[in-house]
């Protein structure tokens, strides 16, 4: 298949440009914008562009107020991407990374911004998405900061290609290479993972490297390594034991949730306390997973019940609910088209904690939790930009939106999560 021809409006492939950043986007990559030549101009204009005029140029890894050279890689039908050759002129909050693969591994990108600045930018992309998607004007509080800004993640899953006979180098094993979708970087360690995830990571890596040049691996592979506690598995179906506050929950290894042990009491403590302080006996958690949520609340209320279209993950939460002596809290794998069938609590004196997948509810979901009608909602999510477009069904059905809270479960990337509250009319 012939190579798609390079789109040469309105930069040819490598052209240098120079560009103020004005802001950073809600994937954490620098925008800055650039005037362009009048049609009858060959010249290019430098960045007079004011924040709100101007072709758009995207820069990774460049911070609000920093004027940098960069060279133009791809053009989109309104915007540009550029890689960052040098920074004329550096953002007082540009620090130096602490990891020395920072701009070529594509699992971080604000190791070069102070900690604040990486909260304060955060709120204020979560601001500009409910002004921007959900037309809210709404005060968003300061992002909670994580207790540990680097060994935190208790989970990471590096990846490696199939084995190449004719390879002159080391196998790779690691992450996607920044800007690829397909291109590994090899990574040997990873600042972000917990110290016994980083102790146990040469071994592994040195164990694939010798099963591969024995001829075992006909494909490449996604490896598994979390932390529980110390113990580091690489086994998917191992059970791992997680203390958040005075709850002890179990799952498989291979199983979700959430991968920064050390802000979850805080995390799971605001969730708790937003749902009761709508005033409701009953709670329901309708993505209950292994009982995150429902089990660290369930002492708030009355009655629990955790609604999840996984059996296996039903079956752990009702064990976790036993094992933490939780006698009010019963969990049941709803059908995905009656999620809220059979359930008796009284939707009036009913608080609904919802904790979807990336991409949002679907409308299926949110049809049945409309029909429902609980007292309230606390909604969790781990995508900001898609929770902002479910809120707009919120409100267009009468819920008033009460509080915005993000919470920085993942320092030094653009990732995070965030908590909104709605009262029903």
């Amino acid at each position: 298949m012939a190579k798609k021809r390079f789109n040469d409006h309105p930069f040819p492939y490598h052209a240098e440009i120079e560009l103020e950043i004005h802001t950073l986007t809600n994937r954490g990559v620098g925008l800055g914008r650039i005037a362009l030549p009048a049609e009858n101009s060959p010249t290019l204009l430098d960045a007079a562009a004011s924040a709100s005029s101007g072709w758009v140029v995207m820069v990774p890894f460049a911070l609000p107020g920093e004027r940098v050279r960069a060279r133009v890689f791809r053009n989109h039908k309104n915007y540009s991407e550029a890689d960052l050759l040098d920074v004329l002129t550096q953002s007082p909050h540009r620090i130096t990374p602490r990891c020395p693969l920072f701009g070529r591994c594509g699992g971080c990108q604000y190791q070069n911004f102070e900690y604040t600045e990486q909260r304060a930018w955060k709120r204020r992309q979560v601001e500009e998405l409910l002004r921007h998607m959900a037309g809210i004007e709404f005060p968003v509080s300061p992002v909670i900061a994580s207790p540990q800004q680097y060994g935190y993640r208790s989970k990471i899953t590096p990846h490696f290609n199939a084995p190449r006979p004719d390879a002159d180098s080391e196998m790779r094993i690691g992450f996607l290479k920044q800007g690829t979708r397909h291109e590994l970087l090899d990574v040997p360690r990873c600042d972000i993972a917990t110290d016994a995830i980083n102790a146990r990571l040469p071994e592994l890596r040195a164990d694939i490297r010798t099963r591969a040049a024995a001829g075992e691996f006909k494909r490449g592979a996604t490896l598994l390594l979390r932390d529980a506690g110390g113990e580091v598995t690489t086994d998917y179906d191992r059970i791992i034991n997680e203390r958040v506050g005075d709850i002890t929950l179990h799952f498989l290894a291979r199983d979700f949730f959430q991968n920064n042990p050390f802000i979850l009491p805080a995390f799971t403590g605001y969730v708790r306390e937003q749902a009761a302080a709508s005033g409701a006996r009953h709670l329901v958690d309708a993505y209950c997973g292994s009982g995150l949520f429902a089990l660290t609340a369930a002492r708030a209320f009355e009655r629990v019940a955790g609604i999840e279209i996984s059996e296996s993950s039903v079956q752990f939460a009702r064990e976790n609910a036993a094992a933490n002596n939780i006698a009010n809290a019963t969990f049941r794998a709803g059908d995905a088209s009656a999620i809220f069938a059979g359930l008796d609590f009284l939707p009036s004196d009913t608080v609904v904690i919802i904790d979807p997948p990336r991409k949002g509810c679907d409308e299926n979901f949110l049809s049945q939790l409309f029909a429902y009608a609980p007292r309230a909602v606390v909604y969790v999510s781990c995508d900001p930009a898609t929770q902002m477009r479910d809120l707009t069904h919120f409100t267009a059905r009468g819920y008033k939106l009460t509080a915005v809270q993000p919470f920085d479960l993942f320092p030094q990337t653009r990732h995070l999560e965030c908590v909104i509250t709605l009262q029903a009319p």
